[in-house]
């Protein structure tokens, strides 16, 4: 149940509180998970095709297919039971909104969705092909890929992608608690595209400037469309203030 903002909640309500939200997150990624079994083949082919298919990779344990098996159907599992996890976080951090005000969770669950898979997209078709060319290529040295390295590269690639593409709901959340304002990130953006070149170069599984690159770029945009969310929400605010 949501705790009214002019009641404080205990600590160890505070905790238990999380704990439930955390089961349900963790019971609504299982669910998904499971789901996925029924299509991670599929998955795999389309995940295999920058390479080649699965036919160029090569595979060494006798246990290496089954866990890349798994592997993709985490991260399906995730990407389904994602507006799940963005509710109970959002739940718990922002408790006890009014009526009105709980309208903004599910407009954030709708576009942290959609900002995350259009973050594996990108990273899937512009990111992978060019990270691909450049470490196969490198050396002309020939190149068999293994089954289970290549999957853990492409999936760590793409998760944290998607993550990073969280961007503008993760400012719009610390905007609503008044950790920042749109002022604020607009008077330290360049602070912030320093921390994003550290985060794309973290991310990046090059070295090479270029993809480096492809990654800062759209992740300085949706700094600056997170500014313009965070300037009109709290101008709706301030009018809705005004009106009280």
């Amino acid at each position: 149940m949501p705790v009214e903002k002019n009641k404080e909640m205990p600590f160890w309500d505070h905790i238990e509180e999380l704990r439930k939200r955390l089961f349900i997150a963790l019971v609504a990624l299982i669910i998904a998970t499971l789901i996925s079994f029924s299509f991670t083949e599929k998955v795999i082919d389309i995940l295999t095709e920058p390479v080649g298919g699965v036919t160029a990779l090569q595979s060494i344990e006798v246990t290496e297919n089954i866990g890349v098996f798994m592997r993709v159907s985490l991260l399906c599992g995730v990407i389904f039971a994602l507006p799940v996890i963005l509710y109970e976080i959002l739940a718990f951090i922002v408790p006890g909104l009014k009526p009105n005000e709980r309208r903004w969770i599910f407009i954030g669950l709708s576009v942290g969705t959609v900002f995350f898979v259009i973050g594996i997209l990108f990273a899937f078709k512009v990111l992978l092909p060019n990270a691909l060319q450049f470490l196969i290529s490198f050396m002309e040295v020939q190149t068999i890929p293994r089954f289970s390295s290549y999957i853990k590269f492409v999936t760590t690639l793409l998760f944290w992608i998607g993550v990073s593409f969280e961007m503008p709901l993760i400012i719009a959340i610390l905007a609503k608690v008044g950790v920042v304002n749109a002022g604020m990130l607009l008077k330290y953006w360049r602070y912030a595209v320093i921390v994003i070149a550290v985060v794309s170069a973290v991310i990046t599984p090059t070295v090479d400037p270029v993809n480096m690159g492809l990654l800062m770029v759209p992740l300085i945009g949706l700094y600056f469309i997170s500014i313009l969310f965070v300037f009109f929400a709290q101008g709706k605010d301030k009018a809705g203030k005004e009106k009280n």
